[in-house]
C-alpha cells in the first residue's frame, strides 16, 4: 500500500461511518486536531471519532485536491480539501475546509500518526 492508497482507504473509512474501518489506519499514537480540541493517543482518537459518527448519520467523505508536501521510504505528508455531508438531528448538514495528515510507515504499513483539520483560510 502507498500514502495514497493509505489516504483513499482512510476517506471510504470515514463514510463507512464505522470506527473498525478507521482503526487498522490509525497509529497507537495518533493525535488529531478539529476545531473543536486536540486528541492524543488511540483511545482518545476513537471516543471523538464515534462521538461523531453517532451525531452524523448517513455521512459522506470527500477528499480532494491532494499536495504532497514530502513522501520518503518512511514517511510522508499530505495537505488536502475535505468535505463532508450528512444529517444532524433530522437536518441536511454539510462543512469541510484543509487538512494536512503525516503518515509514517511502521511495521511493513502506512499509518496516519497526525492529522489536523480546519476551516478554509478566508
Amino acid at each position: 500500500m502507498t500514502p495514497l492508497d493509505l489516504l483513499k482507504k482512510y476517506e471510504e473509512a470515514l463514510s463507512s461511518q464505522k470506527w473498525s474501518s478507521v482503526a487498522p489506519l490509525m497509529h497507537e499514537d495518533v493525535c488529531v486536531t478539529f476545531t473543536n480540541g486536540t486528541f492524543k493517543g488511540i483511545n482518545e482518537v476513537q471516543a471523538v471519532f464515534d462521538k461523531n459518527f453517532a451525531l452524523i448519520k448517513d455521512e459522506k467523505y470527500a477528499i480532494d485536491s491532494i499536495h504532497w508536501a514530502h513522501i520518503s521510504e518512511k514517511n510522508a505528508v499530505c495537505l488536502y480539501d475535505f468535505s463532508w455531508e450528512g444529517i444532524i438531528e433530522g437536518e441536511h448538514c454539510s462543512g469541510g475546509g484543509r487538512a494536512t495528515s503525516v503518515l509514517i510507515f511502521t511495521d511493513n504499513k502506512w499509518k496516519i500518526i497526525t492529522e489536523h483539520l480546519g476551516p478554509y483560510a478566508s
